[in-house]
């Protein structure tokens, strides 16, 4: 008989807004990363509209992990069931149940209950999954507490936006310059400062200093998925600059028989407590809206083009 044994978690929060609200926001995994701080990024593999699988990544103390998950979702009784298929490490089974339950026409109790094992109960490991679902599952329910609480301004404060280019190359050098982060620093005027770990292929740990158009200069940390065969990169954000609570992007490629157009997508949450600290007395969320898109767009887009000129050069360009 397997020494193994079920543990089992609770956390729950009320939330003054309407049950449908929260269910929607837990409901639409795709924009988790966005407004759950400890995902890193979600890939709907399936869906039939009641039952979806997913391939996420997110942190867990510290770490990235990724694994695929299968979710049933009951808009009527706003329950969503989930099972990981093959957990990571040290899990040997995760599986859980999101529940809405209303509590008047605008307030609710959201309930998140876990179940897990870990190979040969030990007590170490055990321990790290407690410590990581605990704190994974405070972060989710507090920032659908705030976000729910705030659905009214929600779809001010979101914002998403692109930036393409055309480029006249292989789209094999364009993905090389967007995946070698870690030349950007001599090939990227705005890029001062970067710093750069792979815990495994294809996921990428950094820190960068970016100089803006005045001059100063901001930190932040970010954690980036790549899929060369894809031909995208999509990343997150895990410290953001003050107007920003939550930045989310993707570079992506689409080759055609005369060259490679190249995006820049951005999605951002504003952190409004901070405008008139940043911006000024006056500035409101349209001053930041449009402080932030031109910000945003305006290194990206000057990247995409040192991208293009290096798909489009003779010689690649190597960093010494």
């Amino acid at each position: 008989m397997s020494a193994e044994r079920v543990h089992r978690t609770t956390h729950e929060v009320t939330v003054a807004a309407p049950a449908g609200v929260v269910y929607g926001l837990i409901a639409d995994a795709a924009k988790w990363p966005l407004y759950f701080p400890p995902n890193v990024h979600v890939e709907q593999l399936e869906s039939d509209g009641s039952r979806e699988r997913l391939r996420m990544w997110a942190t867990a103390n510290g770490q990235i992990k990724s694994w695929t998950s299968r979710r049933t979702l009951d808009v009527a009784q706003r329950r969503i069931e989930f099972r990981q298929e093959v957990p990571a490490s040290p899990l040997e089974s995760m599986g859980g149940t999101w529940i809405v339950e209303p509590r008047g026409a605008a307030a609710c109790r959201l309930v998140l209950l876990h179940d897990f094992t870990v190979a040969g109960d030990d007590a170490d490991s055990v321990a790290w999954v407690e410590s990581a679902t605990d704190t994974n599952s405070r972060a989710e329910l507090g920032n659908i507490k705030q976000l729910a609480e705030g659905w009214e301004r929600l779809d001010d404060l979101v914002m998403s936006f692109e930036d393409s280019v055309r480029v006249d190359g292989p789209a094999e050098r364009v993905y090389d310059f967007l995946h070698r982060v870690q030349d950007w620093p001599t090939l990227v005027p705005h890029v001062s400062r970067l710093d750069l770990t792979e815990p495994e292929p294809g996921v990428q740990i950094m820190s960068m200093d970016t100089l803006t158009a005045d001059g100063s200069s901001h930190t932040t940390e970010s954690v980036r998925v790549c899929f060369p065969h894809a031909q995208r990169i999509v990343y997150k954000q895990t410290a953001t600059p003050l107007l920003m609570s939550a930045h989310t992007g993707e570079w992506s490629l689409v080759e055609d028989a005369t060259g490679v157009t190249v995006t820049s997508q951005h999605s951002v949450v504003l952190r409004e407590e901070n405008i008139t600290r940043v911006l000024g007395p006056e500035a409101g969320i349209a001053e930041c809206r449009r402080y932030v898109r031109e910000a945003l767009g305006r290194n990206s887009t000057a990247t995409l083009n040192l991208a293009k000129a290096h798909a489009e050069s003779q010689v690649p360009t190597r960093a010494a």
